[in-house]
């Protein structure tokens, strides 16, 4: 069966960190993932940044969303890529943040290693485009 033509499946972990409750969002992104043909996994809410870690690594998912509005991306962010940096798993994870993120902040999250970040009012496709040109290759 040839797979000419066909796209490959990119996998990705839409993750909450923290103690943000706000949900809609990563569920949004979630199903226009999902609907866009990729593989989706939810976190659910309130998980620490090791968490995260674990989760990323275990399920060797290509792509790493993260959905943050509680203001603490500047301290749970870091970490989560710190912890990608110690399983070697930060070279080859896309990793992109959603949410309320000031923009005097994003650089900060950018030499961390995300690569991406993406504000209310993002169109949907514009974050599945991004993810479908950026995502590493397996």
């Amino acid at each position: 069966m040839s797979t000419e033509g066909r796209q490959r499946s990119i996998r990705c972990l839409v993750a909450k960190v923290g103690l943000d409750g706000h949900d809609r969002g990563a569920h949004v992104i979630a199903r226009a993932f999902r609907d866009a043909g990729f593989e989706v996994i939810y976190s659910g809410l309130h998980k620490a940044p090791e968490d995260i870690v674990q989760a990323t690594v275990q399920e060797d998912v290509d792509v790493l969303g993260i959905s943050i509005l509680s203001g603490a991306h500047n301290t749970l962010i870091p970490k989560v890529m710190a912890g990608l940096e110690e399983y070697g798993a930060a070279e080859d994870t896309l990793v992109l943040v959603g949410g309320v993120i000031p923009e005097e902040d994003r650089d900060e999250l950018m030499e961390a290693g995300v690569a991406a970040v993406f504000g209310p009012g993002t169109p949907l496709e514009e974050t599945i485009e991004f993810v479908r040109e950026n995502a590493p290759e397996r």
